[in-house]
């Protein structure tokens, strides 16, 4: 049995693709990692693929007992600090089991290096959704992640080139790039970057009927940039909201977009564990660590 776990922005899920839960980063504080048994038996596990916030402190997919500070550089910056995804990687570190962790992309990934005018483009989680997508839609894809965030990752002749991070374009629900008003509040002293990220979002500065239509037009737009770079790609989109802005992204775009659910995290990072525990040595580009 091999386990993805996608440490998501509201909530952690497990899948091994057939059978799955998920517990909100909060729940997480109490996890055990004997609880991975609501997904079968714990010596049936053969592998687990898991993510930890930014992954920026790695490059490469490393097993779990060679990654220093969980894989990031700092616990500082965009996000949500609750403890929840820390209990759940220190539990699996601790069980002994076979476990791999998953970078983020930053300016260390092996990305067009244009991308990397950002220090970051993408929390380890989208390589899960970017895995999964491709094996079933092919080599070229543009696949856009929409939900509290969003972020849209382009992957070319099967690897991945780069992608736009949360807080670089398009809004989600919640979190979103900081404008001039935002600037403002954080140079009067209102709030700290971070606070002025978590806000950014279209549930913060939208009347709610215009939300889901901005964000699909702000998903729309990434994934229309990105195929400056790949014509031909495949769009899809993935994450709790994608099943509800499909429609109207694929009307903007002129043409179909797949449509994945807030799964397609931790089920592309289950078929990561698979492939890298039957001898992969690389992953949409990205270099395994033995």
């Amino acid at each position: 049995m091999f386990i993805g776990i996608d440490h998501g922005t509201s909530s952690i899920r497990f899948s091994t693709g057939k059978s799955c839960f998920k517990i909100t980063r909060e729940e997480a504080r109490t996890f055990c990692w004997q609880d991975l048994a609501r997904l079968g038996p714990v010596d049936e596990i053969t592998g687990i693929a898991l993510t930890y916030s930014m992954g920026d402190g790695i490059s490469g997919i490393t097993p779990i007992g060679q990654v220093e500070g969980r894989g990031i550089r700092s616990r500082e910056g965009a996000g949500k600090h609750v403890g929840g995804g820390t209990r759940v990687f220190d539990q699996i570190r601790e069980s002994g089991l076979p476990a791999i962790v998953i970078p983020g992309l930053h300016r260390d990934s092996p990305t067009d290096f244009r991308f990397k005018a950002y220090s970051h483009q993408a929390s380890p989680e989208k390589i899960g959704i970017a895995y999964r997508v491709s094996q079933e839609l092919g080599r070229d894809v543009v696949v856009s992640d929409v939900s509290s965030n969003t972020v849209t990752l382009l992957i070319k002749d099967g690897l991945i080139a780069g992608g736009f991070d949360a807080c670089l374009f398009a809004p989600g629900l919640e979190h979103g790039a900081l404008d001039v008003d935002a600037i403002r509040r954080v140079d009067a002293g209102m709030c700290t970057a971070n606070e002025a990220f978590l806000q950014a979002g279209v549930n913060h500065t939208l009347p709610a009927h215009e939300r889901l239509p901005a964000i699909a037009l702000f998903s729309a737009m990434e994934c229309a940039a990105l195929l400056l770079l790949n014509p031909g790609a495949r769009i899809a989109l993935a994450g709790s909201l994608g099943p509800r802005v499909a429609g109207e992204v694929s009307a903007l775009l002129g043409r179909e977009a797949a449509i994945y659910d807030e799964w397609c995290a931790s089920s592309g990072l289950a078929l990561i564990a698979r492939d890298v525990y039957q001898g992969r040595s690389e992953i949409l580009g990205i270099s395994v660590n033995r």
